[in-house]
């Protein structure tokens, strides 16, 4: 049973059927804020996150992509606490309780894609560090493997360029470095959201039980509510044959009384 038809049902078509709780609206609507940001920024993400390790992957792509990932934990973890504390209200109206699960549950559908997102972005960034790292020691080894040309033709020609070639080197050491702590963060960011996500998992799921519990007693009640109708009518039929023979009888009776006053009159 989705939300939206436990909601018609719980509601029986009333309107605004109790009391509002300014806090827990203020909440409630400030989550619902954050959402919307959440699965804008995964969207905007998911783009740059496709871009990496492709002819147009540039550092400044990077950068944005880290950005972004850094900034979307954060609003993950303001979220997550705000959805903790959705969950302290207590003597919630049956709209409330749809609203606070429902809440619930597309933080844990919006969290677990931006997770999968920075999973992707984390595959990606390995494969292009290991990349860069091949590339990188092959060059070393092309420096270092003309050992056996006689000094002054090495000496001519490895001067300036040698001097270059080791500031590229070095350039792209440094480089490699600072992606593989780039991977780190990501590493440590997804770890991070896994004890949030297992924690929302947990309460979605204790939020789903409580729904099908009211969901069952919603059946239950309209199936009693049947049943009551089904025997209401019985006992109305049944009343009606008893009064339809009671009326025979009655019939009779009088015919039998008139035949009898009759006989005596006339003998």
């Amino acid at each position: 049973m989705s939300y939206d038809q436990l909601s018609n049902l719980e509601s029986g078509g009333r309107r605004g059927g109790y009391s509002d709780d300014p806090a827990f609206q203020d909440l409630q609507y400030e989550l619902k804020s954050k959402l919307q940001s959440l699965l804008s920024g995964n969207r905007k993400l998911a783009n740059d996150v496709n871009v990496l390790g492709t002819k147009k992957d540039t550092p400044r792509l990077r950068e944005r992509v880290h950005n972004s990932m850094e900034k979307t934990r954060e609003l993950c973890r303001e979220i997550g606490d705000g959805v903790k504390r959705l969950q302290t209200w207590d003597d919630l109206s049956k709209q409330q309780k749809y609203e606070q699960t429902k809440v619930s549950s597309d933080f844990q559908a919006a969290l677990q894609e931006f997770q999968s997102l920075q999973r992707k972005a984390l595959e990606k960034e390995k494969a292009s560090v290991t990349a860069a790292r091949a590339a990188h020691e092959s060059e070393s080894g092309q420096a270092g493997g003309s050992a056996g040309e006689p000094l002054d033709q090495l000496q001519q020609q490895q001067q300036l360029p040698q001097l270059a070639s080791q500031n590229e080197v070095d350039f792209q050491e440094a480089l490699i470095v600072e992606r593989e702590e780039e991977i780190r963060n990501i590493e440590q960011g997804v770890g991070d959201l896994n004890v949030l996500f297992r924690q929302v998992a947990q309460i979605v799921d204790e939020q789903e039980v409580g729904i099908r519990t009211i969901a069952d007693n919603v059946e239950n009640v309209h199936d009693d509510t049947r049943q009551a109708d089904v025997e209401t009518r019985q006992a109305a039929r049944y009343q009606k044959a008893a009064r339809n023979k009671s009326c025979c009888l009655l019939l009779i009776l009088a015919v039998i009384l008139t035949i009898v006053i009759l006989a005596i009159v006339m003998g």
